[in-house]
């Protein structure tokens, strides 16, 4: 059945709570200018919903696979995940795909990124590299369900008519082709309303090649 209204994406998941963050790889898209403009352009309409939050532009991601809280990974062995990640997708390339149109469900608007398959196998390649340090029954969240998307917005609150966003959404309908070239693995934040992040490392599809946030 089609859910008809918002869920306030707000809400404190297990584990979260104030002042805690978590490290995570994510595709982000700051070298994605088209996405960067789409967004932009749709944002206002976003916000016009009073119901939803546009994710600034430089917090836009695409959720990959998580790792750990930081207060439960220690420096040593997140830098030891961290290369073994690197040396997983050293043997990928990169991936060409189109992003959106754009869709909602109960908590946000986001575009989704297919072929998902291909998304898949770098997931699949990062959570390999989580496992040549912890093994694979110690990767964190599931290895099904994985659904590729970049979000544009959160549900603030609860309630709210879905209909009105879905008709906004048909009025915008673009598809935009993009090249996915790295992954990031990030320490992010949720106390703000929004996800915020420092960088930690930056790595190439299909390089062994890193860099750091000053590199």
């Amino acid at each position: 059945m089609e859910e008809t209204e918002t869920r306030d994406h707000w809400w404190w998941r297990p584990g979260w709570r104030p002042g805690r963050s978590f490290y995570t790889w994510h595709i982000l898209v700051d070298d994605q200018p088209a996405i960067h403009e789409f967004a932009e352009q749709l944002q206002p309409k976003l916000a016009a919903t009073g119901a939803l939050g546009p994710i600034p532009l430089e917090w836009l991601h695409m959720t990959l696979q998580g790792v750990g809280f930081t207060d439960e990974v220690s420096d040593e062995t997140m830098s030891t995940i961290a290369a073994a990640v690197s040396g997983r997708v050293a043997g990928l390339g990169p991936v060409p795909v189109t992003v959106g149109p754009p869709v909602v469900d109960p908590e946000g608007v986001n575009l989704p990124v297919r072929p998902a398959p291909a998304v898949e196998v770098v997931r699949r390649a990062v959570r390999e590299g989580i496992a040549d340090v912890w093994g694979a029954n110690r990767v964190p969240e599931a290895d099904d369900g994985f659904v590729p998307h970049v979000s544009l917005a959160y549900s603030h609150t609860s309630g709210a008519p879905l209909a009105p966003i879905r008709d906004t959404l048909a009025r915008h309908a673009a598809t935009i082709p993009a090249v996915l070239t790295r992954v990031s693995l990030l320490n992010i934040n949720r106390d703000n309303g929004m996800y915020q992040w420092q960088l930690i490392q930056r790595t190439s599809l299909g390089s062994a090649a890193t860099s750091r946030p000053d590199g």
